[in-house]
């Protein structure tokens, strides 16, 4: 009788020792990924590149699904919200933009489907994963695009107001790509650097594109003096210059100037982005995760301590 209880015992033990070491010698393609970090527009407001204008970070925080289908290639698919900003002071004084006193902020949503090429493979079971994994990414992605911008203390929505007679859409595309580095904190999980610069095929993130306001400006001042809409003009003008003593718009400074006021680069070919900068953590999604990572086993690990 006890030599059987020996053997069953054997058995049992053996089994649970191989299943517990089993599990590592599966491929886990989904793996799901939280991140966090800065937020930089560039644009009319903020020229990193041509002058020393330092930092003007906002942030965004991120989800994605990523799925492994080629040695070193997986497909992710990205849901973000990202808040930017822009403001002329502090701008580099070659710039000569402070004169123009404007800012923007906006609060967007973002999804984007993109492919993530690997240094080292990926296509491996979890337990031979890479202890550092550089990797490059590119793809498409959709964005809200509603700037605002603060009138009288309150915030004001731009893109219906159309200051430069020009309509843009509430929805930009845009074109991800930047690279990473991955670090395998364990068999379930990896920690992440990722830097992201988004293209994209608008020149109003910001609501400005025109060199200033010589095509419209006839327009923004009679909205303000006929009161149908005079919002537009103290919103396009407000550079101090061009201010009466209560702040509110010169009308006859502004017609005396022809509308040569100063307002963006006038540069169609030359259009806004944004880059993230982002640290988060991605979970392989292994079908123990939830016994042997989060909520261990217990009666398992009671009766055979192998893992």
């Amino acid at each position: 009788m006890n030599k059987y209880i020996f053997i069953v015992l054997f058995f049992s033990s053996t089994l649970a020792y191989s299943q517990s070491f089993y599990r590592y010698k599966f491929e886990e393609p989904w793996s799901f990924s939280a991140s966090a970090g800065a937020t930089q527009y560039f644009g009319e407001l903020y020229s990193f590149w041509k002058y020393s204008e330092g930092i003007q970070p906002d942030w965004n925080a991120n989800i994605a699904a990523h799925y492994t289908f080629g040695t070193h290639l997986r497909a992710r698919m990205d849901f973000s919200y990202i808040k930017m900003s822009g403001s002329d002071p502090p701008s580099d004084p070659r710039a000569f933009r402070t004169p123009r006193n404007l800012n923007f902020r906006a609060q967007n949503w973002e999804a984007t489907a993109m492919v993530e090429y690997y240094l080292f493979p990926v296509k491996l079971p979890n337990i031979h994963r890479s202890l550092w994994n550089p990797y490059i990414f590119a793809g498409l992605g959709l964005s809200t695009n509603n700037p605002e911008t603060q009138l009288d203390g309150r915030w004001v929505d731009l893109r219906p107001l159309q200051l430069e007679n020009n309509p843009y859409e509430r929805y930009i595309i845009t074109f991800p790509m930047g690279l990473g580095l991955k670090y395998k904190i364990n068999v379930y999980m990896d920690l992440f650097l990722e830097g992201n610069y988004r293209f994209t095929l608008t020149d109003y993130l910001d609501d400005i594109s025109a060199y200033n306001i010589s095509e419209f400006y006839l327009d923004l001042v009679d909205d303000y003096v006929t009161g149908d809409n005079p919002d537009r003009l103290r919103l396009a003008v407000r550079n101090p210059g061009f201010l009466d003593d209560n702040g509110l718009p010169d009308i006859e400074k502004i017609l005396n100037s022809r509308g040569r006021i100063r307002r963006g680069s006038g540069l169609d070919h030359r259009y806004d982005g944004y880059m993230t900068v982002n640290l988060g953590v991605e979970i392989y999604l292994s079908p123990d995760i939830w016994d042997n990572f989060f909520f261990r086993n217990r009666v398992n690990e009671k009766a055979f301590r192998f893992w």
